[in-house]
């Protein structure tokens, strides 16, 4: 369901009908929650899944509800708008998976949080050559006024420090949180730590937007790393996250 929200943004061109499609899925998780889903794919899947974990609700909705807010194509006014977003689908897309692996945990709940943040904030980054190609940027706005760079300096591909400076700050912040969400290691159960595996593909990005001086359209920031199905590996015989 998740990878369907995700695409309705950048395959419709009409709000209208992307609310609608969320509209859809509102009413579809409520069926789901009445063992009533309607005949799809995906639906029928997802209310599996529910019957089989005890899905919470509500982290599901949180996820519908915060797509269909951010169908406005706005830029993030700040960087807690932008962790807000990560919060109610990154974040709560983590809760679902801890309770697929059965585990009811706050400090786990914790390291989510943090880590969702961090994965919402590296998507961002991530993805802002891509929405620049498209005439859009979405970087939060006070850390943008805070450098005195404008959206035509993405648009352009500025490369100036004050715009390094502006992806410095953000990825700051990604980089915060996947140390606070490490802070709580050694009180998290380990059967928790698969769920979090993605923290090797953001240290990644992380550490290559910094070797390439925070320029965000280096050419090395879109090439993958080959090496990464090897550090999950590491990662998950180390048992840790």
């Amino acid at each position: 369901m998740w990878n369907w929200l995700r695409l309705v943004k950048d395959s419709v061109s009409e709000k209208t009908i992307g609310l609608m499609r969320m509209q859809f899925w509102k009413k579809t998780v409520e069926d789901i929650y009445c063992d009533n889903p309607p005949h799809q794919p995906v639906a029928i899947e997802l209310w599996k899944a529910v019957k089989r974990h005890n899905l919470t609700k509500r982290w599901l909705m949180k996820i519908i509800d915060e797509r269909e807010k951010n169908l406005d194509d706005k830029a993030y006014r700040n960087i807690k708008e932008l962790e807000n977003y990560a919060e109610n689908t990154q974040s709560s897309l983590l809760y679902l998976t801890l309770e697929i692996l059965g585990i009811k945990d706050l400090h786990a709940d914790h390291a989510a949080s943090h880590i969702g943040k961090a994965q919402g904030i590296v998507t961002c980054l991530r993805a802002t050559p891509y929405h620049g190609s498209r005439r859009k940027v979405f970087l939060p706005m006070d850390i943008c006024m805070l450098h005195g760079v404008s959206q035509e300096d993405f648009l352009r591909r500025n490369q100036d420090k004050n715009v390094r400076d502006v992806i410095y700050d953000i990825a700051s912040q990604a980089h915060l949180h996947l140390k606070h969400a490490r802070s709580f290691h050694k009180s998290v159960p380990v059967k928790a730590f698969p769920a979090f595996l993605q923290t090797v593909s953001l240290e990644d990005f992380l550490k290559k937007i910094q070797r390439v001086d925070f320029d965000i359209f280096h050419p090395s920031l879109q090439q993958k790393n080959t090496l990464l199905p090897l550090y999950l590996y590491i990662q998950s015989w180390r048992k840790t996250y």
